[in-house]
């Protein structure tokens, strides 16, 4: 059955629909109340030579489809295809950045609590988005320093012989040495997180009043103590939240600028009546994206000025499909969400992801007043952003750390990074090289190089292992402090080698991260499975590129200095009479094999014996033909 007559035997109920390209790729998902008429319809945009439709029905050779009951299961459905398939005609969420989850491991042995950014069904319990992305750090924070759960990348899945720099700075219960805390002890302290990570405040109160009241009795004053101080913590978090509460509910406020199949869209969160955080979002190419909305376009005479001004760009059905990645399938939904075009699907949309948070959703288009004012001020944003990304406009300096400190979930702003890289021929004169990025520029006066001493033949890992462990063990014997970040020319086995060595010195909790060489694919340790491929274009990608390469050139030139005294000091050595240490005395006084090649037969008698003089004279000047027969001479004198 051929595309057409597939498309003519389609039902004629409410589903989602599926086309595919000649290799049975997905390459457009989209849904509709009446999937024939839908589907049909494009067949008609084709003949009448629409670009959009006509570039996507040239590659389609078969349709798909699926009938479900209403138009809220299509949108969730088709929310979900998208995400998994990934096909090329539908807009894609493609940002650098993601809002981060509080992530408590409950399904391990002793559980730990993490900042992450990808919800997984793995038994762990997910709290969050947190507006700013900073705040789920300073959660994790306080867990650590109340509740001594930790964030560390050991094994507590076994025993170790002593517990590492957490422990001892009182943020850790030390599940990771046997005897140092109990499992009870340990779930009491995540019972405890989990009721703070879940709101419950009044039942940890409750909780924890009640075990301070047991310790005062048993005389045990200092557990007493400390269970007074957190109640004081919860007691000063929860006066802050009611203040927050008593104020205006919250909202998510879009804006927009489209150019040449380029775009840029702002969103603003306003939570409590105040701008905490902005996300920038951008497209490229998006002529043979941008199909017609999947229902009827809402009349012209409806839409903003600014909209009317845009009509190549379908921004109604890119709206719709960008919500619906956004929101669908999110824990978090806030109650008001302002755009500045209308779409077809807008209060379906809303109605739907009210029934999955549970609360009132509308989803507005501001026509006048102060909402529409703060509607034109994300879009005035947008622009601005379009221009910084699109024109080739630097962004500043703390903007590119606070993005790489967003993209790589460091804990604070990133000052300093160092770079290690290893460099060899067939594992021969095997080197490493550091260099360092600090505030903003290349700070060659603390780069570092490295000879490899305890690896025989060609072995990337260990080589990484030695140099790290010999940084970093004298950074902690002379008291340094660490760099904001560790990053690694190379892909997982360099990453888990120098992980290895840090673990070993007790660094458990130091950021660290490798790029690989082809893919320009960012690896974070702790997270290897969600690896960060950044837009091509992205200001943060170069940065981290632009430490990479420095410490390629550096190993690169060091490791040639190296082969040249291997290979010139092989040279002097097979002049008869010229040892090592003679030929370190020449070296020396002399400075490169040039001059000494260049000097005559009196000057090399300042440093080694008349006869030797000689013989080295004899080796640079004379022919072939020649130096053989006088070092023959030389060499039956001796």
């Amino acid at each position: 059955m051929d595309l057409h007559e597939k498309i003519r035997s389609l039902p004629t109920g409410p589903g989602v629909y599926l086309y595919k390209n000649a290799e049975d790729e997905v390459i457009y998902v989209g849904k509709a109340k009446n999937l024939r008429s839908r589907v049909r319809s494009y067949l008609l945009e084709a003949s009448q030579a629409n670009a959009k439709t006509g570039s996507l029905m040239r590659e389609a050779v078969d349709v798909d489809y699926i009938l479900v009951d209403n138009e809220h299961e299509a949108l969730a459905l088709e929310n979900n295809l998208i995400k998994q398939r990934k096909p090329r005609f539908n807009v894609l969420l493609r940002d650098d950045k993601t809002y981060p989850y509080v992530k408590l491991t409950l399904g391990d042995r002793y559980p730990k609590v993490f900042v992450t950014r990808r919800l997984r069904k793995d038994g762990s319990a997910y709290y969050g988005p947190y507006f700013p992305g900073n705040l789920a750090y300073r959660i994790t924070e306080l867990i650590h320093r109340s509740f001594l759960i930790p964030s560390c990348k050991v094994d507590l899945s076994r025993y170790h012989p002593r517990p590492c720099l957490q422990y001892y700075i009182k943020r850790c219960l030390g599940p990771c040495v046997e005897g140092l805390t109990t499992p009870e002890a340990y779930r009491e302290a995540v019972r405890d997180a989990q009721l703070f990570l879940e709101g419950r405040v009044a039942d940890l109160e409750k909780s924890i009043h009640k075990r301070m009241e047991e310790a005062a009795a048993s005389e045990q004053y200092e557990l007493a103590a400390k269970y007074r101080d957190l109640l004081i913590t919860i007691s000063q978090l929860q006066e802050k939240q009611r203040i927050a509460s008593a104020e205006n509910d919250d909202a998510d406020v879009f804006g927009y600028h489209y150019e040449n199949g380029m775009l840029a869209v702002n969103l603003f969160h306003i939570r409590a009546g105040k701008i905490v955080d902005r996300r920038d979002l951008f497209w490229e190419d998006l002529q043979e994206l941008m199909l017609e909305s999947d229902e009827e376009r809402p009349e012209a005479e409806t839409l903003p000025a600014e909209a009317l001004a845009l009509t190549s760009f379908e921004a109604g059905a890119f709206f719709s499909a960008l919500l619906k990645q956004l929101y669908i399938d999110q824990q978090y939904v806030p109650r008001n969400i302002y755009l500045p075009v209308d779409f077809a699907d807008r209060s379906v949309l809303g109605t739907l992801l009210a029934e999955r948070s549970g609360h009132r959703v509308e989803i507005a288009v501001p026509q006048r007043g102060d909402k529409r004012s703060l509607v034109d001020l994300v879009g005035q944003n947008a622009r601005q952003s379009f221009d910084q990304r699109f024109r080739v406009l630097q962004p500043s300096q703390r903007a590119i750390q606070e993005s790489l400190q967003d993209v790589l979930m460091l804990p604070e702003l990133p000052k300093r990074i160092e770079c290690f890289d290893i460099s060899h021929i067939q594992g021969a004169e095997t080197v490493a090289s550091m260099v360092v990025w600090e505030n903003g520029a290349m700070k060659k006066s603390d780069y570092r190089k490295f000879q490899i001493k305890s690896v025989e033949g060609v072995d990337d890992f260990a080589s990484m292992r030695e140099v790290v462990t010999r940084r970093y063990r004298r950074q902690l014997d002379e008291k340094r402090p660490m760099p904001s970040l560790i990053l690694i020319d190379g892909g997982l086995g360099q990453l888990h080698a120098a992980a290895q060595a840090l673990e070993e010195l007790g660094l458990t909790t130091q950021p660290l991260a490798s790029i690989a060489k082809r893919e320009e694919i960012i690896y974070l340790y702790g997270q290897e499975d969600e690896p960060v491929v950044l837009e091509r274009r992205s200001p943060v990608l170069h940065l981290i590129q632009r430490v990479r390469d420095e410490s390629h050139r550096f190993a690169i030139s060091y490791h040639r200095k190296r082969r040249e005294i291997r290979d010139r000091d092989s040279e002097l050595l097979a002049v008869p009479g010229v040892g090592a240490r003679t030929r370190t005395r020449l070296l020396e006084h002399f400075g490169s094999l040039r001059s000494i090649a260049q000097a005559d037969v009196e000057a090399l008698t300042a440093v080694v014996p008349r006869k030797t003089a000689e013989a080295i004279h004899v080796y640079f000047h004379a022919s072939e033909t020649e130096s053989a027969a006088v070092l023959t001479v030389l060499n039956s004198r001796s």
